[in-house]
């Protein structure tokens, strides 16, 4: 099985999400709001992705009945597949609000919803799925800034994110610095370059709406990190994505590149600016998770740079303690690292 194949099935055995409901608003208890905002990051894509964003904000036990108080904020990113419901309903982000406030800790959290067409933008920009990474570190905040009750300073924002959202935290904070001062990776993905072979260049470029449609986690995948990394505005079909497949069979090694252009392992040396700059760095993963090859390959490029950061390996697979552990370990975190 190629490579990007396993490492994308790999995706659909480890997303799981348990639903749970949020606790009725109370005026001692944190609770999760969905929004509304506009993101002009996100206008004229070729998927139709809609600029009109969904997001949830967690706020603190008292943030109405306190009305000249403000808060840091810590911006979280989820992973690929699941709507913005099933995301919240899996990491209950008002929970660890909750604890965070029973620990003397007051944030807000803030989730933007980061589905697509093809069930995620990645936080990148391109074309064809549109600006994702603008929508985060520009339309968000600035919207966060101006309808909540924000610090609005870069040294009382976190970012943190799960999986496709750990690849976000990553990108975000490398190719826009000053905007977040402590992020967090969680489990995430997409660290080495991914690779097409001419065997899934075919397979994508034979593609009809309705199987894209139809198509599973792993088959998926590999068209919506297509979409996002390597997309062609002229490609005559419905997806928009150069795959580099020519006439005789072969792969025109551009895909390819294009895509290794989007690794945070290749990108790494060309930010060190902005990583050295950080207040505080974390990551973590699972001892059984599938991704921590890829994680330990790209701590190795931290540690080959000087990189400072601080690294745990806990038991658990990709998934199973992400909400437990955005409590127990991801806001007690920001508390350590964020002005308030």
């Amino acid at each position: 099985m190629p490579k990007l194949t396993r490492r994308i099935a790999a995706f659909a055995a480890a997303f799981a999400i348990t639903a749970t409901s949020a606790p009725a608003a109370a005026q001692e208890q944190a609770r999760a709001t969905f929004m509304t905002f506009h993101s002009p990051s996100l206008e004229g894509n070729l998927e139709g992705n809609s600029p009109e964003r969904r997001v949830v904000v967690a706020t603190p036990p008292g943030y109405d009945e306190n009305p000249d108080r403000r808060y840091p904020v810590v911006y979280f990113l989820h992973g690929y597949w699941g709507p913005l419901d099933a995301q919240q309903a899996g990491f209950r982000l008002h929970e660890a609000v909750q604890a965070a406030a029973e620990a003397g800790q007051d944030f807000i959290m803030v989730m933007p919803d980061g589905y697509s067409l093809r069930r995620g933008g990645f936080y990148s920009s391109g074309p064809t799925v549109g600006d994702y990474e603008s929508m985060v570190a520009r339309d968000l905040v600035a919207w966060a800034d101006a309808n909540l009750r924000t610090i609005p300073a870069p040294e009382s924002r976190g970012l943190a994110g799960h999986s496709m959202g750990g690849y976000g935290t990553i990108r975000v904070a490398m190719k826009n610095p000053g905007v977040f001062s402590s992020i967090y990776m969680m489990s995430a993905c997409c660290l080495p370059p991914m690779e097409l072979t001419a065997d899934q260049a075919r397979a994508i470029a034979a593609m009809t709406p309705e199987q894209a449609e139809a198509a599973g986690f792993g088959e998926l995948a590999a068209v919506s990190t297509a979409a996002t990394w390597t997309p062609d505005p002229t490609d005559e079909g419905f997806l928009k994505i150069y795959t580099g497949l020519r006439a005789d069979g072969t792969l025109d090694p551009l895909a390819n590149q294009r895509l290794a252009a989007n690794s945070p392992l290749v990108l790494l040396p060309q930010y060190l600016p902005a990583l050295n700059a950080l207040e505080g760095f974390a990551i973590d993963i699972g001892d059984a998770d599938f991704l921590l090859e890829g994680n330990y390959a790209f701590m190795r490029e931290l540690d080959r740079f000087g990189v400072a950061y601080q690294f745990e390996l806990y038991e658990g697979d990709h998934g199973n303690r992400i909400a437990e552990r955005i409590r127990t370990h991801v806001l007690p975190f920001f508390a350590q690292h964020l002005d308030r």
